[in-house]
């Protein structure tokens, strides 16, 4: 898809050195649990603000070039002024970790933006801010394949993403529909199999696969199901004083215009009530 945008660079640092040196210090970095609002704030790195996601998630957040960007990328950096950090530090790690708030707990990084809906399961492991965006699960196939519905995929394969809800709903409806439910780690390869035959159908999010249709007119989106999915960002458990920032960000974006900026140039569309 054509990008025409100027976007502020980020480091992305190589997943298992970073795995290692968290490793290694994560019992001396203050990651800011039971803490409250206006409390001291500290990151894992000073002047620096660290943010485990999962790429690719385009447009949420995927690799262009040397840097990191996207939807999600950008509201973070709207935290950076609030936390006295001038940088974002994207670290890239399985979405399972993100979800489990493993990530957060070992001091991987103190938020993760990851296109996360916040779940009761997933609440329980860490602190969301308010919710910044709505999605809905929408069904991949390769075009003109007449699979309009889950009924129509009995006796086929089903791709889905490792840890989504876009998982967790093609579980719960596998025995009522006689699928079969194929995992994979990441977006790119569901959506690679789906091109390829592998699965007959994907199910994921609808705004990371209408996204994918742009540059990939093999395939279509024949069906969404509402499943009541809100985006969150996620600080550990506990982090009020981080948490507190999070929420004054997103409130104050979306009270100045600058959400409905950054979602427009993301989505090509303003964002509805």
């Amino acid at each position: 898809m054509a990008r025409r945008y100027t976007r502020r660079a980020l480091t992305i640092l190589p997943a298992l050195a970073l795995a290692v040196t968290a490793a290694g210090c994560a019992e001396s970095v203050n990651t800011g649990a039971d803490t409250q609002a206006g409390g001291q704030i500290t990151l894992k790195e000073a002047g620096k603000l660290t943010t485990c996601t999962h790429l690719p998630y385009a447009p949420f957040q995927f690799t262009e070039g040397d840097k990191t960007v996207g939807f999600d990328v950008e509201l973070v950096d709207l935290v950076l002024p609030l936390v006295g950090a001038s940088e974002q530090k994207i670290f890239d790690t399985p979405f399972e970790g993100i979800k489990s708030g493993e990530s957060l707990n070992i001091g991987q990084c103190d938020v993760a933006a990851a296109a996360m809906s916040i779940t009761p399961e997933r609440q329980a492991v860490m602190d969301f801010s308010a919710p910044y965006f709505n999605a809905k699960q929408a069904l991949l196939v390769k075009k003109g394949s007449g699979l309009d519905s889950l009924e129509k995929l009995r006796g086929k394969k089903l791709g889905v993403q490792q840890g989504t809800t876009g998982e967790t709903y093609a579980n719960e409806n596998k025995d009522k529909f006689g699928y079969e439910v194929i995992q994979f780690e990441d977006l790119a390869l569901e959506q690679t199999a789906v091109q390829t035959g592998q699965v007959d159908a994907g199910i994921n999010d609808d705004v990371v696969l209408l996204d994918f249709l742009k540059a990939n007119a093999d395939v279509e989106v024949t069906a969404t199901f509402d499943t009541g999915d809100n985006y969150g960002i996620a600080v550990k458990k506990g982090n009020g004083a981080l948490l507190a920032k999070v929420n004054e960000a997103l409130t104050k974006a979306k009270s100045d215009g600058t959400y409905d900026k950054i979602y427009e140039k993301w989505f090509g569309k303003k964002p509805t009530a």
